[in-house]
Order: structure tokens, then sequence, then C-alpha cells
């Protein structure tokens, strides 16, 4: 196989959750230039014909709110409408509400668990049933730094983090022998709606940039290609991992 075969997505179905901003919208335009057509799926309708108008090619948007209580199978099957049963699912979606431990709500707890653990995993049940049909599939969880470290502020969105790192790990074990591969893509600090407090104080930011071996934050196009090798053929043999995007972060 050609390697432009190996990373080209023509034909592929991509549903790309948190596709109004930050790391969802650079996920979900980066597999509309590979050649996928993409449903983003997000709250905000407007955020989200801005994407669509941006990013060209193929692309439909279905607007949800993931945190609330939502009918996750019916959400699944009004992102099939468009296309048809999306071959590729990049969970995106996140929360961070940055409480301190000892004044986490179990409010508070329970949306960050639900958004970041339990939506990847039901949204990806509902979907896998027609990428079992097909032999083929590329599950593609957002973990985070917090899957393996602490950070002030941080213990449900740690806690979430981790679990979407162990859950991966468990989908390649359920469903990569039906041809569904699963594997998750950690960022470092990449500027975004989610990491504004971070980059609101430059010092903070600058102390982050320092901890990479790189010696930068991350920039938008950084995710493009980790997510692409996910995605695609070209990771045909690569299941149950978790890959950090981080300048090394987490190699110091």
């Amino acid at each position: 196989m050609a390697a432009s075969d190996m990373f080209n997505l023509e034909g592929r179905v991509a549903l790309v959750t948190g596709a109004s901003s930050g790391l969802g919208r650079a996920a979900a335009s980066c597999l509309v230039r590979a050649g996928a057509r993409v449903v983003g799926l997000a709250r905000r309708a407007e955020a989200l014909d801005r994407w669509r108008t941006e990013a060209g090619g193929e692309t439909a948007a279905v607007t949800a709110d993931l945190a609330s209580d939502a009918d996750l199978a019916a959400i699944a099957a009004r992102a099939c409408a468009p296309f048809g049963p999306p071959d590729i699912l990049v969970n995106a979606a996140g929360l961070n509400l940055r409480q301190p431990a000892d004044q986490v709500t179990r409010d508070g707890w329970e949306r960050t668990i639900a958004l970041n653990l339990t939506v990847p995993f039901f949204l990806a049940q509902a979907l896998v049933p027609a990428m079992r049909e097909k032999r083929w599939g590329r599950i593609v969880n957002f973990a985070s730094l917090q899957s393996r470290r602490a950070f002030a502020n941080g213990i449900a969105y740690g806690a979430s983090k981790g679990g979407v790192e162990q859950m991966t790990r468990a989908m390649a074990e359920a469903w990569s022998a039906a041809g569904i591969n699963a594997n998750a893509l950690a960022p470092g600090f990449f500027h975004t709606e989610l990491t504004g407090p971070v980059f609101a104080d430059p010092a903070v930011a600058a102390r982050h940039a320092a901890a990479t071996c790189i010696g930068r934050n991350g920039e938008m196009q950084d995710i493009e290609g980790p997510l692409l090798f996910l995605a695609s053929e070209a990771s045909a043999y690569v299941t149950g991992q978790v890959l950090f995007v981080d300048g090394g972060y987490t190699a110091k």
C-alpha cells in the first residue's frame, strides 16, 4: 500500500464530538481535509455552522448537549442520518471545572465523569454494530496529561481521564477482533477554551512550555498527524494504546 493510501480517508464517515471549538474542531477539520465526510457534534449550533463554513468538504452538524442526561442512542442515530453510520468516532468533547478537592460538588463530579467518560463509551457502543458489519472501525478517545499526572484542582477531571485510558484498553480488548481499533490521544497544553485559565496567566503558560522537551506548548496543527494516524489504515495493527502528544512533557 502506498503511503498516501494509508492516510487517505476518502469514502470514510467520521463523527467528532466537541467539534465546535478547540482540539475537537481541529480534529474535525483535519479529517475533512483527509477526505472523510465528517459529522460535527456539539451543543452550539452557530459555532458548528462556522466550523462547517471554514472546513469546506462534505460536513454535517448535530446539535446536542452531551453533558446533560442525553439519550446517546438517539444522538448516535441522528449522527448516522447525513452520510450513514460512521466508520470513525473521535471523542473530543470534554469538561474540566477546576474545583479544588475540598470544594468538589457531587453535581460537578458527576457532570465531569458523564461527559469525559460515560458519553464516549455509550456513544461508541451505539456505533460499534455498524462498524462490526463492515469489519472496520476506528475509535479515537481523548485522554490527557492528567490520565497519568496529578494537577491542582483537577481531581474530577483526572479521575475521568484516567478512566479514559483504561476504557480505551478495554474497548480494544472487546472490539478489535472485529476490525475496530480503539486508541487515545493524550494532548499536552494546547490553547483552547478548556485550557483558557492556564493561558490567561503568561507565567503559568511559560512554565508548562518549559516543562516539555521541545520547549513550547502545543499548536493546533500538532494534533493532526497523530489523529490521522489513529483514524486511518496506517494504524491497522495499533490498538489499545495512548499516544501522548505533549512535546515530551511526560518524558521529563
